[in-house]
């Protein structure tokens, strides 16, 4: 028979994914009469929205994508411990839910902004790392996807070098994550054909 804290966890992975799922870039589009995937790169995160409905509509979903890794990683942390696989499997979820929502048939997004969230609720130093390297490199590079790769390179060496087994653990899944929803950025970012954005 299960005990409580296993059925609390695996509540808590189940409920960070469903809220993963929750597209928000998806939602700001349609209120504005737009189809998100016909625009631009056809992605739904927040570089996106901000090329279909401006920098502040963008800033708005990039923000709320954060804050749904941060909030269910926060409250995992909290209440399991640092060192729990539950902040992993928590973590994790949330992520894969942005990047394979059950409610738009598991086309989703890649990730960044919610993996940044997920570290600052697990390991703040490795969020902030993540953040503000994303922020740095986009705005240098003019490419979103640079700043996604960099930031959570960052964030995992970060984790791994000062954090706990479980901090490197879900920044190592989360750095996994981002590069994979990012091959076909990485295809034309060694090829030079990456455009601005």
């Amino acid at each position: 028979m299960l005990d409580r804290t296993t059925w609390i966890g695996a509540a808590s992975v189940l409920g960070a994914y469903l809220l993963g799922s929750v597209l928000f870039g998806v939602i700001a589009a349609r209120r504005a009469g737009v189809d998100l995937r016909s625009i631009g790169s056809g992605n739904v995160g927040a570089t996106n929205v901000e090329r279909a409905l401006g920098k502040r509509a963008g800033r708005v979903v990039m923000l709320l994508d954060a804050l749904k890794g941060f909030g269910p990683t926060l409250g995992a942390h909290l209440y399991f411990g640092a060192e729990s696989p539950w902040l992993v499997g928590v973590g994790v979820a949330g992520a894969l839910g942005h990047s394979f929502p059950v409610y738009h048939r598991f086309r989703g997004g890649k990730a960044a902004a919610t993996s940044v969230g997920t570290l600052l609720g697990a390991f703040w130093p490795a969020g902030i790392g993540a953040g503000v390297s994303f922020f740095v490199l986009k705005k240098v590079t003019r490419r979103a996807s640079v700043g996604s790769l960099v930031g959570a390179s960052i964030g995992l060496a970060i984790a791994a070098t000062i954090g706990n087994e479980r901090a490197a653990q879900l920044a190592a899944a989360l750095f996994v994550l981002v590069v994979v929803r990012h091959h076909e950025n990485l295809v034309r970012l060694a090829r030079g054909e990456e455009p601005p954005g």
